[in-house]
C-alpha cells in the first residue's frame, strides 16, 4: 500500500487502503510493510529519539504468517520495545503520534485499521501498574481510549478494564454518554456489548447485563445512528442470553416510541423474530 499524507496535521502518514476487502487480499494485508513504515515515521516525528529503523525490523520479523489480529498484536509489542520505558511516557508519544480524528460515522473504510496495534498496546500494557513504576495506569489507559476511538474504536481494548475494573471502567463510559463526539458514546455500548463479535466476551456482563443497562438508557435516543445501531446490537445481544429482559425493555421503549426508536427495536429483536420466537415478532410488527 502506498502512504498519504495527513493535511490536518502535518508530516504525519496514514497507510491508504481499501474501502472493502479486494479480489486476492485480506485483511492482514492492512498492517503490512507500508503500514509499519507509516508508524515509524509518525512515532518519529511524535518522538525524535524513536528509533524507526530498529522497530521496523522488530515489527517486520515474524510478521508474515500472523492474521490481521496477531499482526496486531505483533506491532503493539514492537513498539514497546522501542517507546519510553514508562507506560505514561509511551502512551504520550503515542497519542502525539496520532492524525485528526475522523469527522463522519459512515463509510469509513478499512484505513482505521492502521491503530489496530495502538489499542492492543493499551490492551496489553494499561492494566498493570508494574509497567509504570507502580503508577495506577487506569486515567492514562482511559484516555487513550477516548483518543483512539475517535480513529479507530476502542470497543476491544476497554473489554479487559470492563473486566478487571467493572465499577470505575462503567462509570467512566456512563460520563461518556455525554460526550459530543459519536464516536465516544458508540464506544460505551459496543464497548460493553456481552457478545461482541471478534473480541474476548464479558462472562459477568453474559450472566447478568443489567450493570450495561444504564448506558443503552442514555443512549437509546441518540441523535446519530451510529450510537443507536451499537444499543440496538448490544440488547441484541442480552436476548440471546435474557430474552425475557430484552423484551421488557424493548417493550417499555415502545411507549411514547419516536420512529428512530422503533426502527431500534425492531433491529434488537430480528434475531429471535427470525426463529419465530413469538414477542420478537409481536414487538416487530408493534414498532411499525
Amino acid at each position: 500500500m502506498k502512504s498519504a499524507v495527513s493535511t490536518a496535521i502535518p508530516g504525519l502518514r496514514l497507510p491508504i487502503a481499501p474501502r472493502s476487502i479486494q479480489k486476492g487480499g485480506t485483511l492482514k494485508d492492512l498492517l503490512d510493510r507500508e503500514a509499519i513504515a507509516c508508524l515509524a515515521h509518525n512515532l518519529s516525528l511524535a518522538h525524535p529519539a524513536f528509533d524507526g529503523a530498529a522497530f521496523g525490523r522488530s515489527a517486520s520479523d515474524g510478521l508474515g504468517p500472523l492474521g490481521i489480529l496477531d499482526r496486531g498484536q505483533h506491532l503493539a509489542e514492537a513498539m514497546r520495545r522501542h517507546l519510553p520505558a514508562g507506560y505514561a511516557d509511551a502512551v504520550d508519544v503515542l497519542l502525539r503520534s496520532l492524525t485528526p480524528p475522523l469527522d463522519r460515522t459512515s463509510d469509513l473504510g478499512l484505513g482505521v485499521f492502521f491503530y489496530l496495534p495502538h489499542v492492543r498496546f493499551i490492551a496489553t500494557y494499561g492494566l498493570d501498574d508494574g509497567h509504570d513504576g507502580g503508577a495506577d495506569p487506569f486515567e492514562v489507559s482511559m484516555t487513550a481510549q477516548r483518543e483512539l476511538t475517535r480513529r479507530f474504536s476502542a470497543e476491544f481494548s476497554m473489554r479487559p478494564f470492563l473486566v478487571r475494573w467493572p465499577e470505575r471502567t462503567l462509570a467512566r463510559l456512563m460520563d461518556w454518554t455525554r460526550d459530543p463526539d459519536p464516536h465516544v458514546r458508540r464506544l460505551c455500548t459496543e464497548g460493553t456489548r456481552p457478545r461482541l463479535p471478534w473480541a474476548m466476551r464479558i462472562p459477568a456482563f453474559v450472566a447478568d447485563p443489567r450493570p450495561t443497562l444504564p448506558i443503552l438508557e442514555a443512549l437509546k435516543d441518540d441523535p446519530d445512528l451510529y450510537v443507536r445501531r451499537s444499543v440496538a446490537n448490544h440488547l441484541g445481544d442480552i436476548a440471546k442470553d435474557h430474552p425475557a429482559l430484552a423484551f421488557q425493555i424493548c417493550g417499555r421503549w415502545l411507549e411514547s416510541a419516536t420512529p428512530e426508536r422503533c426502527w431500534l427495536i425492531r433491529h434488537a429483536v430480528r434475531h429471535p423474530a427470525k426463529k419465530g420466537v413469538a414477542e420478537a415478532i409481536r414487538l416487530r410488527l408493534s414498532a411499525r
